[in-house]
């Protein structure tokens, strides 16, 4: 919830922190830029690094630096400070993420994990909501530096439940070396990944950075599989690398966000520059998303209990295409019912596909790799949404052909409603993963 709502209520108080600090707008992209590229390059290593030391003390530091970073950002006298800063948080988040999951493998059986599950993903949801409700009321009571002062005591608080917790023992995986080289390769290909997705909203997609960029990844890429073929602790262990659940679960959960945010992203430019609706009122057509959500994910945790993953996810993403397709039929004139309803399936597919992968990836992770797992869930979620914006945005604001950009398609209705289409075959492409998940409910064993 904590890094949930530190991303929602920064969208909030960017427009402050801009006049306050005499930013320009890329600096001021530059403090969600930065902080997405330092949490995707690091998750998997952050949960492999968990693995061999200990979950408690990755959430701990990942929490104290949190909280710490913060404070610093609250605190400082110029941008440049504040994307450097912003940086370290998305460090500090990447600890912190993988060992929250891989602690709840450690708690809970496997025929419990789903429920656990199920309650992340609606505290998710809830901090996700309330991000810019609370992000706006701090903003206009006391300014932007507000909002990254209440993750200070939150994280206090935190620290010192981590403190309090105890959970059971599990050996350490490997022998503890870590591949450096496999780890920078990794860094690097997620962080230039990430970075050109973030830019193509920008630069279009056959611009000369976005090409270069994606080639670079590439090529990073392949030399990582090299690597880790080549090492003898491989950053991604070959147990988990050929973990069909694992694959499929990771492939589903980065083509259903991608769909997901993306239209999120293209619903809101269809509601206030088509619809014509002020943001408020954008913001609270979007509510029976969060709001199915929050109410579909236990009852996504009970069904995988009961049915397998399989057969739940399958109706997930189903559910996902359908609220998609839905979105792409509106227009100038959005009925409450009908745009409730197709936001309200949304969030229901998108609970049903959250709790189902994050339950499998987790309770199917090999004895002492919980936290690599994590991190590679975690990654599919950071990497999928920005692939989602960038098809978005280099459908809907297309450049005039004489190269200049102010003949855009972002305000017209068929130009939203045939992206959003696109958004729901990326999202159908998931039928496929989802289709080679267990189909039988996990055993009821002890979790660790």
């Amino acid at each position: 919830m904590l890094v949930a709502l530190d991303g929602t209520v920064l969208m909030v108080a960017q427009p402050g922190l801009r006049r306050d600090l005499g930013a320009s707008v890329a600096q001021v992209q530059w403090t969600s830029t930065g902080y997405l590229v330092a949490v995707a390059a690091l998750l998997v290593i952050a949960g492999r690094l968990g693995d061999r030391y200990g979950h408690r003390r990755l959430l701990l530091a990942g929490v104290a630096g949190f909280g710490l970073a913060s404070g610093g950002i609250a605190l400082a006298p110029g941008i440049g400070w504040v994307v450097g800063l912003r940086v370290a948080q998305g460090v500090f988040g990447a600890l912190l993420q993988p060992a929250t999951l891989a602690l709840l493998r450690l708690a809970y059986p496997a025929d419990r994990l789903g429920t656990a599950v199920a309650v992340r993903t609606a505290a998710i949801g809830v901090a996700a909501a309330a991000g810019p409700v609370l992000g706006g009321v701090l903003v206009a009571q006391w300014g932007w530096r507000a909002v990254f002062w209440v993750n200070v005591p939150v994280a206090l608080l935190l620290a010192l439940l981590v403190l309090a917790v105890r959970v059971p023992a599990v050996a350490p995986a490997g022998d503890g070396r870590l591949d450096l080289v496999g780890a920078g390769l990794l860094a690097l290909a997620l962080g230039v990944c990430v970075g050109t997705l973030s830019g193509v909203p920008e630069r279009g997609w056959a611009s000369g950075p976005t090409v270069c960029g994606l080639a670079a990844a590439a090529g990073l890429a392949g030399a990582l599989v090299v690597q880790e073929r080549r090492s003898a602790q491989p950053i991604v262990p070959s147990v988990v690398a050929g973990s069909r659940s694992v694959t499929a679960s990771m492939a589903m959960l980065l083509l259903v966000s991608g769909g997901m945010f993306g239209a999120l992203f293209a619903a809101t430019f269809l509601l206030q520059d088509v619809a014509g609706l002020g943001p408020f009122a954008s913001a609270v057509r979007v509510l029976p998303l969060t709001a199915l959500m929050v109410l579909g994910a236990p009852v996504a945790g009970t069904a995988l209990r009961r049915y397998g993953p399989r057969r739940v996810a399958l109706p997930g993403v189903a559910l996902v295409v359908l609220g998609l397709v839905g979105l792409s039929g509106l227009g100038t004139h959005c009925a409450w019912a009908v745009t409730g309803a197709a936001f309200a399936v949304l969030g229901a597919g998108f609970a049903t596909v959250m709790v189902t992968a994050t339950g499998t990836v987790v309770g199917d992770a090999p004895a002492g790799y919980a936290g690599v797992v994590g991190g590679l869930k975690q990654t599919a979620v950071n990497v999928g949404p920005a692939f989602g914006i960038a098809v978005a945005a280099s459908m809907m604001f297309l450049k005039s052909p004489a190269g200049g950009p102010g003949s855009t398609s972002g305000g017209s209705a068929a130009a939203t409603g045939g992206t959003l289409l696109v958004l729901a075959a990326v999202a159908a492409l998931a039928l496929l993963p989802a289709g080679l998940l267990p189909g039988r409910p996990a055993p009821a064993t002890a979790g660790g």
